[in-house]
């Protein structure tokens, strides 16, 4: 399918929106989290969801937290480096770009700066949302947040691009 340019232009636009309101969503949670709950205080939602206010030093299931600091900085070159590409593929496919792996990029690059701005503003991220699973290991399940939300369901969106869409031609589909 061909775009002109502006469309393409139109179509970057909007993803990389849907990115910020990924970051906004993000970021006011946390801060109503911040203050209006205090740390480690649970607030049941319902019998298998809680709210919570937990700092996360390290990265997903708290890996690296209790390094001596230096993890902060590397997570946050990382997370900076990936979303600089994730934005610069954005652009690169922006006139042809399947939806599915475009909305993946998306949501993951919102995610990423969600938790950079944690990152670089706090040292630590915030995570509030804690889901309690009757799973060995998995009980309750490590907090998360609205940053790590996106991340999770941009990956699997990527996943299925890349399974089903991806390197696919139109006549296969």
């Amino acid at each position: 399918m061909i775009f002109n340019n502006d469309s393409g232009i139109r179509r970057f636009t909007v993803w990389m929106a849907v990115a910020l309101v990924v970051v906004i969503a993000d970021q006011v949670t946390k801060l109503a989290i911040i203050e209006h709950i205090e740390e480690f205080a649970k607030v049941p939602l319902t019998a298998f969801l809680n709210l919570t206010h937990q700092k996360n030093f390290g990265a997903a299931f708290s890996f690296l937290a209790d390094a001596s600091g230096w993890q902060r900085w590397f997570f946050v070159v990382l997370a900076t480096v990936v979303s600089a590409v994730i934005a610069v593929w954005m652009w690169r496919i922006r006139g042809e770009g399947p939806i599915v792996l475009t909305a993946g990029l998306s949501l993951v690059l919102g995610g990423a700066v969600g938790n950079v701005i944690d990152r670089i503003r706090l040292g630590y991220v915030t995570d509030f949302i804690q889901v309690n699973l009757p799973i060995p290991f998995f009980d309750p399940f490590p907090s998360f947040n609205v940053a790590d939300s996106a991340i999770t369901v941009g990956a699997v969106l990527l996943i299925v691009d890349s399974l089903f869409f991806s390197g696919k031609d139109d006549k296969k589909l």
